[in-house]
């Protein structure tokens, strides 16, 4: 599992070109966004952005807005000028600026979007109608799968979790709707509602699809009761933390015991797969579920369902009618979002999702220099250093588990700006004509291109991340670290500010995705990138006794009346924020050495100014949904909590601003990690 510093890319909708960005982030710290009435001991994130708070709106058009918003909208807004020229260009077929001139014209083209409706997902529709037997429905949920339309589980090419260098089969739970499992279980009144609301937009998409009313609700009660019966089957988001809940690597003659009512020969047969020698059966439990509910569920019951998955996940690419009914259950009722950003953001974001390698290789000629990548280079090793030195001097940890935990560190892989071994597209038609017919084709062709993995080494190239995006990770299974060129630019990183802005801007955030390494999860994880306890068992419990502290202290954040953070859920993030925040502050402090120290700039030392670094980059503001939202699917925590939280464990903070004992941000029984 990828651990990035912003799991999802927030839509966006102010434009900014570069010269004005910088401008308005100021000169690296704009000191008219703070509010200096709030005691800067007390709550931090409001003190160093309070006026940028009270002032800043959320656009109608978006759900959140902050610092990582501004940022991709001004890289949306470059990537709208690439597609525009590419629109306009006579290319060959096949090349990249075909592919994505193209596709984001049938992307523009709303006129010919309305006039096809749902005639793209009819070859689909009428092979589900033609199932009769238990038989037919695995032959359809593995043409589904086909072409990237979810049904019932999941299914794809990954690293084996215990020899990263081979790809393997991985079978997990899936099939629902909602985000989670927990929509469908939890009985409070808020639960209750979502529950009703999801079941009032099934309703209204099967009569878009030509049911009757009373037709429509009967298939929505339908769907409903097949979902709900895979989520009590689901594990929940903080299990699936857990990377053994994640792996399950057994024979697939023991798999097919598993679910006898289902012919995985027969399943694999239809993607084209040789049957292997064994696979990751991640939830067996789950599979019991669906080996019972096969013979079980009425076959027209599961038409039903199948149905639905399949326009469900085409619904954002079909005529507006199906679009908007999506909408306003996803963005609006669940997340806030007003309304729909213009449509141009919304093409070219889907080009970036479908053909990031092409259309981000055009971005980084423009926005990435060889310069950004070097100190980039020089910025990582400093920290690599100054978390070597932190390991060393851990009182609490052995000498047995230091010595593992630094040949671990001592392997990271860097990936800075772009991938430099390119996959490119060949294969995949893409036309101006059917912009639902690009998007199919290119599900469809990921998912061959993935399954083409299965049986052969890792390649440790690949990216996850497209050029462009506002981002990072760290990947366990390949123990590597990846900074996409979108976000090397202000505030995160700025040429031109003081090292104390960048060192807490950039230096935490490389920092966060260094640490991810050492985390809950990522800790589970050797050098070469093995779910392989490296611990010695007395270590991995002073371990956990110390994260239980983060967990702790998140859970007793309240974001809502009533809705506090799940410190569960957000441990591996939070350890990253403060593990990442502690080595970056060594690290700065490490290249003040030797030198005349910095002059203080606004009033402020070089030791405040690296907080407020930080304090800028999570400068952000979420709809009361949003923030929902947010608290039950995600493992980040919200952006205020992501500076007070971290901050108000460490003594370097403290000290940089006079903090005493017994303020807010002096916790009382701090936690000490890394």
């Amino acid at each position: 599992m990828t651990q990035s510093i912003l799991r999802t890319a927030a839509a966006v909708s102010i434009i900014l070109s570069a010269a004005l960005l910088a401008a308005a982030q100021g000169k690296a710290f704009d000191t008219s966004r703070m509010d200096t009435t709030v005691d800067d001991c007390t709550d931090f994130f409001d003190y160093a952005n309070g006026s940028w708070l009270k002032s800043t709106e959320i656009p109608a058009s978006e759900s959140r807005w902050g610092t990582f918003n501004i940022l991709a909208d001004n890289n949306n807004a470059t990537l709208r000028h690439i597609l525009d020229k590419a629109t306009k260009t006579k290319a060959a077929k096949g090349s990249d600026s075909q592919l994505i001139g193209d596709f984001y014209s049938s992307c523009m083209d709303e006129a010919a979007i309305n006039k096809a409706g749902a005639k793209p997902l009819n070859p689909y529709f009428k092979a589900i109608g033609k199932i009769a037997s238990v038989a037919d429905l695995e032959k359809e949920i593995a043409l589904l799968h086909n072409s990237g339309i979810p049904a019932i589980f999941g299914f794809f090419g990954g690293t084996d979790l215990k020899n990263s260098e081979m790809v393997i089969i991985n079978a997990g739970q899936g099939g629902l709707s909602l985000p989670n499992r927990d929509y469908y279980l939890n009985t409070d009144a808020k639960s209750v509602e979502t529950r009703q609301k999801f079941v009032e937009y099934m309703t209204n998409m099967f009569k878009l699809l030509g049911d009757s009313a009373d037709k429509a609700a009967a298939n929505a009660k339908t769907v409903m009761d097949i979902q709900t019966r895979l989520a009590k089957a689901s594990l929940s988001q903080v299990e699936l933390r857990d990377p053994d809940n994640r792996y399950n690597k057994i024979s697939f003659a023991d798999a097919q015991e598993i679910t006898p009512n289902f012919s995985w020969k027969e399943y694999l047969a239809v993607r084209a797969i040789a049957p292997p020698a064994d696979l990751n059966l991640g939830q067996p439990k789950f599979f019991t579920e669906v080996n019972a509910m096969l013979p079980q569920v009425p076959i027209e019951d599961w038409k039903t369902y199948l149905r639905w998955m399949t326009v469900n996940a085409a619904a954002s690419s079909l005529a507006r009618p199906f679009a908007d009914e999506n909408f306003k259950f996803f963005r609006t009722y669940l997340a806030g979002q007003k309304e729909r950003q213009p449509r141009w953001k919304e093409c070219v974001q889907a080009t970036d999702q479908n053909l990031g390698e092409a259309l981000g290789m055009e971005y980084v000629k423009t926005n990435f220099t060889p310069k950004a990548k070097a100190r980039m280079d020089e910025l990582i090793t400093n920290l690599f250093v100054t978390l070597k030195d932190r390991i060393n001097g851990l009182e609490w940890m052995s000498d047995a588990t230091k010595t593992q935990a630094q040949t671990k560190l001592s392997t990271f892989k860097r990936k800075i700006g772009y991938p430099e071994k390119l996959r490119g597209y060949k294969g995949l038609e893409v036309s101006s004509d059917s912009y639902a017919g690009n998007i199919l084709r290119s599900r469809a062709f990921q998912v061959k291109r993935n399954l083409l993995d299965i049986g052969k080494p890792v390649d440790r190239s690949r990216w996850g991340f497209t050029p462009p995006t506002v981002n990072a990770s760290y990947n366990p299974t390949n123990n590597d670290i990846t900074f996409p060129a979108g976000i090397l630019q202000p505030p995160f990183f700025n040429f031109e500010a003081d090292d104390a802005i960048n060192y807490g801007a950039i230096g935490g955030v490389i920092g966060h995705e260094i640490t991810h390494g050492f985390d809950d999860q990522g800790s589970r994880y050797d050098a070469e990138g093995n779910l392989k306890m490296w611990w010695t068992a007395d270590d991995r419990k002073k371990f956990d006794e110390r994260a239980a502290c983060v967990i702790n202290q998140f859970n007793g954040y309240e974001v809502q009346p009533g809705l506090f953070i799940n410190g569960k859920l957000t441990l591996g993030e939070n350890i990253g924020d403060f593990a990442g925040l502690t080595v970056s502050y060594d690290a700065f402090q490490r290249s003040l050495a030797g030198k005349p120290r910095p002059a203080n700039i606004d009033g402020f030392t070089p030791e405040q100014r690296f907080f407020l670094g930080w304090a800028q980059v999570w400068a952000g503001k979420y709809t009361p949904e949003a923030e929902r939202l947010q608290v039950a699917t995600n493992p980040h925590a919200l952006p205020k909590w992501r500076v007070n939280g971290p901050l108000s464990n460490m003594p370097q903070f403290a000290k940089a601003f006079g903090c005493k004992s017994g303020q807010k941000m002096v916790r009382e029984n701090a936690c000490a990690i890394w």
